[in-house]
């Protein structure tokens, strides 16, 4: 019976002397929450810009699924899209959520834009498109600053 009532008398010093214990658990437990909060926030953004995408499929569209399948969008159909993998080849059925993104069509630039190429140049027209202020060539070493306050080169 004494050594109960000694354990008691312990459990309860330790107790009154970690007198804000409960409000540090709570602080943990509130910065836990928020964190999940946060990383929940992000997540359902990215499913909702990845469920927007997905609405805006239409055919003709250049795809690729998220088992790597490239295709064209032919034909829709509430949540089942079908892909043709080349014109004119065969026909898959994929489920709308297994599209993972849109494939841009390459840039093409425009032949009739005529880029002047420095071989077409003259010794004269390059000369007058260079800029002075920016190409300062010396005539010879005098007008160079000195490098280092010695002459010597280091010898050890």
């Amino acid at each position: 019976m004494t050594q109960l009532s000694v354990a008691l008398a312990a459990t309860n010093a330790t107790t009154s002397n970690t007198g804000g214990g409960g409000y540090s658990m709570f602080l943990i437990l509130a910065l836990a929450v928020g964190a999940f909060w946060f990383m929940s926030r992000r997540a359902r953004k990215q499913q909702k810009a990845q469920q927007e995408f997905r609405n805006t499929l239409e055919p003709g569209d250049e795809v690729m699924t998220a088992s790597g399948m490239m295709g064209y969008v032919v034909e829709i159909e509430d949540d089942a899209i079908t892909l043709e993998s080349t014109p004119g080849g065969s026909q898959t059925r994929w489920v709308r959520a297994a599209i993972a993104k849109k494939i841009e069509p390459p840039v093409v630039y425009d032949d009739e834009e005529d880029v002047e190429d420095d071989a077409d140049l003259t010794d004269e027209e390059r000369a007058a498109a260079a800029d002075d202020a920016v190409i300062d060539v010396p005539d010879d070493l005098s007008s160079l600053p000195p490098t280092r306050g010695d002459d010597e080169t280091d010898r050890k």
